[in-house]
């Protein structure tokens, strides 16, 4: 026995995917032999495809392409002005803290940051329930503490609020993240530093 294939869509405001269900059983002309060559192994798993688009709601069922490309969705990301927040990371550190310890010190600067500048609009647009999923981060890297100190006099001069995050009681300086902002407005004090890695 065979099975008719009927497709399945489904449309959230943050994901959408398309599956396809077996729903009508029909008869079938083909032996048992053929038939066992449309068989998936005993031992394989059903794998669905799933598209997330989390920078978007979702297309409406009336939509003539059921499932967006990634290539318009970059397309999109590109055109617009992403809110973002900058987080720097010192790479000596690395040698001699888990990288969880280090990863967790621009998890403190970054909170801190948004949570500083709660009302600014950039932090508000970047918190708020339709971009809350679909947050852009950069995590970059300084040699060590002489470098993210430098890099702070530029931003301090610049106008560009951020937060210098000193792990205490040690009383280190670790890292540093930008509050929100439009990245073509902050992008240019970071473009000479590596990602993080």
């Amino acid at each position: 026995m065979a099975f008719l294939i009927a497709p399945f869509r489904c449309t959230t405001s943050q994901f959408q995917f398309h599956l396809t269900l077996s729903t009508t059983p029909i008869r079938s002309t083909l032996s048992p032999t053929t038939l066992s060559l449309f068989r998936p192994p005993a031992r394989s798993r059903l794998r669905l495809g799933v598209v997330y688009s989390m920078s978007q709601p979702a297309s409406s069922a009336s939509d003539s392409n059921p499932l967006p490309s990634q290539n318009d969705d970059v397309a999109k990301a590109e055109s617009s002005d992403v809110v973002v927040q900058y987080v720097v990371l010192r790479r000596d550190l690395i040698d001699s803290w888990p990288l969880g310890s280090v990863v967790t010190q621009g998890c403190h600067a970054s909170v801190s940051a948004v949570w500083s500048h709660r009302d600014d609009p950039d932090t508000v647009q970047y918190c708020s329930p339709q971009n809350i999923d679909s947050m852009h981060k950069v995590t970059l890297e300084v040699k060590g503490e002489t470098q993210i100190l430098n890099l702070s006099e530029k931003l301090k001069a610049g106008g560009i609020a951020h937060k210098l995050w000193i792990e205490q009681p040690e009383n280190i300086l670790t890292c540093l993240a930008t509050k929100p902002y439009p990245k073509s407005s902050v992008s240019s004090y970071f473009k000479k530093l590596k990602l993080y890695g």
